[in-house]
C-alpha cells in the first residue's frame, strides 16, 4: 500500500497514482485509522481531525474518507455523526470493522522494568485502565496512539499505547501485546465519499430524523413501521438537535438497501411522519 502524507493537489496526486484512489484518513499514520484506511486500494493522505477529512471528500482532494464512527465499549463518535447530519451531504460507502488490539510500546532502550510513565490517546488509556492500575504506571494524554509513540523516542523511563503499525514506522518494540480490559474491543469506520454502494443483496442503510414534536410514542410511530415490514434494526442512536435543550435527532441503521422496493416504501412513509430525515448512505454488510 503506497503512503503520501503530504497534501498535494489531487490532480498530481492522480497522476502519481496512476489513477488509483486518492484516500484521505484520520491521521497520523500509525493509528487504527489508518489501518483501517489501508485496507482500500489507493494513496492515503493523512488529515489532522475528521472535520478535515470530511471536508477534502467534499471538495474533491480525495476519493474517500474514512473516519472512525463507533467503539464497542466507548460507544458512538459524536463529531462524526454530528458533522454527517448537520454539515456535509456525503455518503456513506462502506464499513470496516476493526478489531483493537493494543500494545505497550518502548524505545530499543527501554525495558519493562524502567518504564514508570505510559503515553496515548486518552481512549485507548481508558480501555486498557485495568493494565495500567495494575502495574502502577502513571499515564499522559497524546492526541493520538502515534504521537505517543514519537514522543517516547528518547525518554527512557517510559511507554507508549499504540499499535503494531507504530512500532513498525517507529522503530519500536513490544513490551506487552492485548493489553486491552475487554477482548471484544472493535472500532467501526466508515468511508465516505459523494455516492453510496450499488445494492449487493446484503446491504444496511443508515439514516438520520427528527421528531415532529415531544410526545408519547413519537418515536415509536416512526420505529413502528419498520416492526411493521419485520425490517431488523441494527442500531439506534440519539444525539442533540443543537436547535434547543431537550431537543434530539436519531440515527439509525437498518437492514436492507434504499433501492429495495420494499425499503424505499418504509422511507416514504418516515418522510410523511417526520419534519426532516436525511439520508446517510446504503452500504454492504
Amino acid at each position: 500500500m503506497p503512503v503520501n502524507s503530504s497534501k498535494s493537489p489531487p490532480q498530481e496526486l492522480k497522476l502519481l497514482t496512476q489513477e488509483k484512489d486518492i484516500i484521505g484518513f484520520l491521521g497520523p499514520f500509525g493509528t487504527f485509522t489508518e489501518e483501517a484506511a489501508s485496507k482500500l486500494k489507493g494513496l492515503l493522505i493523512e488529515y489532522d481531525s475528521i472535520l478535515e477529512v470530511l471536508d477534502a471528500v467534499k471538495k474533491g482532494e480525495v476519493d474517500w474518507g474514512v473516519v472512525p464512527i463507533e467503539n464497542s465499549i466507548e460507544g458512538p463518535v459524536g463529531v462524526t455523526l454530528d458533522l454527517l447530519a448537520h454539515d456535509y451531504n456525503l455518503k456513506i460507502n462502506r464499513e470496516i470493522i476493526l478489531p483493537i488490539t493494543h500494545y505497550l510500546l518502548a524505545n530499543k532502550e527501554t525495558n519493562k522494568d524502567d518504564v514508570e510513565i505510559v503515553y496515548s490517546h486518552i481512549q485507548a488509556l481508558s480501555q486498557c485502565r485495568k493494565f495500567l492500575e495494575e502495574h502502577g504506571y502513571k499515564t499522559r494524554a497524546t492526541p493520538s496512539t502515534a504521537a505517543a509513540a514519537r514522543l517516547i523516542l528518547d525518554k527512557k523511563n517510559s511507554a507508549a499505547i499504540g499499535t503494531l503499525r507504530a512500532a513498525e514506522i517507529y522503530g519500536l518494540k513490544v513490551l506487552e501485546k492485548d493489553i486491552q480490559d475487554y477482548q471484544n474491543n472493535v472500532t467501526r469506520f466508515i468511508v465516505l465519499g459523494h455516492k453510496d454502494h450499488q445494492i449487493t443483496g446484503k446491504d444496511k442503510t443508515s439514516i438520520v430524523f427528527s421528531l415532529n414534536e415531544d410526545k408519547p410514542g413519537g418515536l415509536y410511530e416512526v420505529l413502528g413501521v419498520f416492526a411493521s415490514k419485520n425490517v431488523n434494526l441494527t442500531k439506534i442512536e440519539s444525539r442533540p438537535s443543537k436547535e434547543k435543550l431537550g431537543s434530539y435527532i436519531f440515527f439509525v441503521d437498518f437492514e436492507g438497501h434504499r433501492q429495495d422496493p420494499e425499503i424505499s416504501n418504509i422511507l416514504n412513509n418516515i418522510r410523511s411522519k417526520t419534519p426532516y430525515i436525511k439520508m446517510l448512505g446504503s452500504y454492504p454488510i
